[in-house]
C-alpha cells in the first residue's frame, strides 16, 4: 500500500509547493517554522525533500501549526519526516530568513541522538544522510551552515 501511496503524496507535495510559491510571490507572508539540528558523533543529519529544489540539502523541520509551541513543532516534524521520537531539545535561538519568496521566522533546536534507525517518510523525504559538521555538501540551503554552527 505504501508503494502506491508515496508517489501520489509526492506528486501532491510538488503541486502544492508550486501553488504555494505563487501565493508567496503575491502575498509575501511571514511564516513561522522550525529547523532541527540532529547530531551524532560529530555529524549532522540533512535531508533532501521530494518537492522544491530536490537537489538542495536542508535541515529537517517545517511549519508551526496554530496554537503549537515551537518545540512541539520540532518534535512533530522529526517524527513525521524521520520516524523517530526526540524528547530532549536544546534551543539555539531564532532567525528571520527570506525563503522561497516568503519571510520565515525560524526557531532552531538541536538534539544529539544515538544510532537509532531512521524511517523517513518517502513521500516527503527523498534522502536523509549524515555529514561531518565541518564538511557539509555543496548544495545546501543558505541557512544550514549558520544554524549548524550554533549547535557546536
Amino acid at each position: 500500500m505504501r508503494r502506491l501511496r508515496d508517489p501520489v503524496l509526492r506528486l501532491g507535495y510538488r503541486v502544492g509547493w508550486r501553488a504555494l510559491r505563487l501565493w508567496w510571490l503575491v502575498v509575501r507572508p511571514v511564516k513561522e517554522g522550525v529547523k532541527c539540528v540532529l547530531t551524532r558523533d560529530g555529524e549532522v543529519l540533512l535531508v533532501r525533500h521530494t518537492y522544491g529544489d530536490r537537489r538542495r540539502w536542508e535541515l529537517p523541520g517545517g511549519g508551526i501549526k496554530r496554537r503549537e509551541q515551537p518545540v512541539g513543532a520540532a518534535q512533530r516534524e522529526v517524527r513525521e519526516e524521520l520516524g523517530i521520537e526526540v524528547e530532549e531539545w536544546t534551543p539555539l535561538g531564532d532567525l528571520f530568513e527570506r525563503i522561497d519568496r516568503k519571510h520565515d521566522h525560524l526557531w532552531c533546536f538541536a538534539s544529539e541522538i544515538d544510532h537509532r534507525p531512521l524511517d523517513p517518510d518517502h513521500a516527503e523525504i527523498a534522502e536523509a544522510r549524515w555529514f561531518a559538521t565541518d564538511r557539509l555538501p555543496p548544495h545546501t540551503a543558505k541557512y544550514v551552515a549558520r544554524i549548524t554552527a550554533l549547535s557546536r
